[in-house]
């Protein structure tokens, strides 16, 4: 899948709290691999998510670009398959095979009915182990790429994304676009590509969960044929740790249009950290919560400067930073920025006793509905997995959101948030920001 960059969480593992305690149960295969798995054979089919430990981070210097072509490309024919013999032979079976990439992993999501299963295996098995790269499937995909490419560079939001990007990580990889450019890319070759997978499709970084009609003894098996011929490492090491390069102020891309396209962030928390949840409720009182959110309720509601604004506590494997974003006219950027940088600082005067509840009963309410299906639930406990977060998390969760008091949300306010290290990025021709950075002109 090609993705374009956006603006928003690199990685989400949003989680729910079904109505029930989830089993999730901790596999080993006799090969040595490992997976959580939730049984439920309650339909004839099982869904598994498949992680591969660095990503796009991976990529090797001057290749930009090509772990996301190379994952894009492996569904492109394996074996003795080309393409259409594939794409073929995967639909006679009824199965879905999908690979993606991200900042942090190689994606995997399949879907497979118990009937077919060792079939579908196995053509999981040739996509991972024995993809061809073709040449005319390569030339084809990167065309896809390049197009993603060339909307990154004409979108507002999109350069919004990376400059922000660019400037909160520097010459980390999260600080680019995973598509790579269009030079990094149209420079990659088949062998690349094989050299690519070589760097993170390997047994040492691989996390495995699935759901549905499997016992643990069968997704052991299943786990071996399928994984069991990769190699035992990658080629590549893992990414250090990403250093935030952030540090407060506007800086300004040019741009023709009689709106501004505004992004946002300052350092953000673990998921980890003890005061992880304090943060998560905050981050909905002040702008995650959509209409019930302060900022949405002083810039939008009140004074009609933005259709939306939004924050998110973004939270990558190497990196965590606290963002946002909106889009007003030039003539009201500094009064939008302005109010914004005032419901900012005013968080450290606390949230009101209703604030709170209504912020508890919608994180802790809507949750459910996100395990709503075997592929969700097998991606949520990869997920889960990547980010090192314990088994029983799923069934923990909204005890730590529950436990959250107003006196903990305003410590962390007053720790945490502060205007004057917020870097804005504005995309357009923002009138009255005198104080800020003109960064090179976007093209037009």
């Amino acid at each position: 899948m090609i993705r374009a960059i956006v603006t928003g969480l690199a990685l989400a593992v949003t989680l729910a709290l079904p109505a029930r305690a989830i089993d999730i149960q901790d596999v080993k295969s006799p090969g040595g691999l490992t997976a959580w798995l939730v049984e439920d054979h309650s339909i004839p089919f099982v869904s598994i998510s498949i992680l591969f430990r660095g990503g796009a981070s991976v990529d090797a210097l001057g290749k930009r670009g090509a772990v996301n072509l190379m994952a894009a490309t492996l569904e492109e024919g394996a074996g003795d398959m080309d393409a259409t013999a594939f794409a073929e032979a995967v639909q006679e079976q009824a199965a879905s095979i999908g690979f993606d990439a991200g900042d942090d992993a190689v994606s995997v999501s399949a879907r497979m009915l118990t009937e077919n299963r060792d079939a579908s295996a196995e053509l999981l098995r040739a996509a991972l182990v024995e993809p061809r790269f073709d040449a005319a499937a390569v030339d084809r995909v990167r065309t896809q790429v390049q197009a993603a490419i060339r909307a990154e560079e004409t979108d507002p939001n999109a350069i919004a994304a990376t400059t922000l990007a660019r400037e909160t990580w520097g010459d980390h990889p999260y600080g680019s676009s995973i598509n790579g450019t269009a030079d990094s890319v149209a420079g990659l070759t088949p062998d690349d590509l094989r050299a690519a997978k070589d760097r993170v499709l390997a047994r040492d970084r691989v996390l495995v969960a699935a759901a549905g009609d499997i016992t643990p003894g069968e997704l052991g098996a299943l786990m071996d044929r399928v994984l069991g011929d990769l190699p035992a490492t990658a080629t590549a090491p893992l990414p250090q740790a990403a250093e935030l390069k952030l540090t407060g102020g506007t800086t300004v891309v040019d741009w023709d249009s009689p709106q501004t396209v505004v992004a946002f962030a300052q350092e953000g928390l673990a998921m980890d950290d003890p005061d992880y949840f304090a943060a998560f409720v905050l981050n909905h009182i002040l702008g995650g919560g959509g209409f019930s959110s302060r900022l949405m309720d002083e810039i939008r509601e009140k004074r009609g400067l933005t259709y939306g604004v939004g924050t998110d506590l973004s939270n990558k494997v190497l990196g965590d930073t606290w963002q946002g974003g909106m889009a007003t006219a030039n003539a009201s950027t500094a009064e939008a920025v302005g109010i914004l940088r005032e419901v900012w600082d005013g968080m450290a005067q606390g949230v009101t006793d209703r604030e709170l509840a209504d912020a508890k009963t919608y994180l802790t309410g809507e949750y459910p509905l996100r395990f709503d299906g075997n592929g969700r639930i097998a991606g949520i406990l990869a997920g889960m997995q990547l980010v090192g977060l314990p088994r029983d998390y799923v069934n923990t969760r909204n005890a730590k959101v529950e436990a959250v008091t107003a006196d903990d949300v305003q410590r962390v306010a007053r720790d945490l948030l502060d205007a004057g290290k917020l870097r804005f990025v504005l995309v357009g021709r923002p009138e009255g920001m005198d104080d800020a950075k003109v960064a090179p002109a976007a093209a037009d």
